[in-house]
């Protein structure tokens, strides 16, 4: 397997992600500080506090992406480590964050950091369990697992829009598929009646292997698509 990664992209966003938590603090400081030493500012102490916490939102967002290694693109790389030569992996390289060109077809990767039980039930996805330490946190404030559906119909989207720009014969523009892959070692999926695959990120690398068995794309058509794509 090939990985290309945009480094600029990464390098970039890992200091932003350390910045912002930083700053994060410096004003939840300040705002603590104002509060106590000088109660007459109360109003700019509340600013700070506010500030302060939609700063620690964004610098959770970004460093559950871009923090501490292992990030999810990593985790992808171990995942998937092994994997037939024709396989190409695009870490921020692609029109989206994580693309698999392969054996196995199109492919949009997204990476789900949540732990605990997760299932799909009455056509949307929900995250539950994981103890008292993972119930404080959604309480307080954890990312929540969003909307993966909607997320993987619009990535889905925007390679089929890439394509459909780069590939004159709309006839030969090849299927895209998405897969929700969650990367926590204390997770619990439970995909039932998804549209989409869901699985751990150590079911993947078999998934992508049992998927190419019918050989989704040729070496031709594979060598088409990179060829629109970043070498390195």
């Amino acid at each position: 397997m090939k990985i290309i990664k945009n480094e600029k992209v990464i390098s970039r966003n890992s200091k932003i992600a350390q910045w912002t938590s930083l700053g994060a603090l410096g004003v939840l400081g300040l705002g603590m500080y104002l509060s106590i030493a000088r109660p007459e500012l109360f109003a700019y102490s509340l600013v700070c506090l506010v500030v302060g916490f939609l700063m620690t939102q964004v610098g959770m967002y970004m460093g559950n992406r871009w923090g501490r290694s292992p990030r999810p693109y990593e985790k992808i790389d171990t995942g998937l480590k092994g994997l037939h030569s024709e396989f190409h992996l695009y870490h921020f390289a692609s029109p989206v964050s994580h693309l698999l060109v392969g054996p196995a077809g199109v492919w949009v990767l997204l990476p789900y950091h949540q732990g605990g039980k997760i299932y799909y039930e009455k056509n949307r996805w929900k995250n539950k369990g994981g103890g008292f330490f993972a119930g404080y946190m959604r309480l307080f404030g954890q990312e929540g697992l969003g909307r993966p559906d909607l997320e993987a119909e619009t990535e889905i989207e925007i390679v089929k829009k890439f394509f459909r720009k780069n590939i004159a014969d709309e006839n030969a523009i090849p299927e895209v598929k998405a897969a929700l892959v969650f990367t926590n070692d204390n997770v619990e999926v439970e995909a039932n009646d998804s549209p989409l695959p869901a699985m751990k990120l150590k079911q993947l690398k078999e998934f992508m292997r049992q998927m190419s068995k019918n050989r989704a794309l040729s070496s031709t058509k594979i060598a088409e698509i990179t060829s629109l794509l970043p070498k390195e």
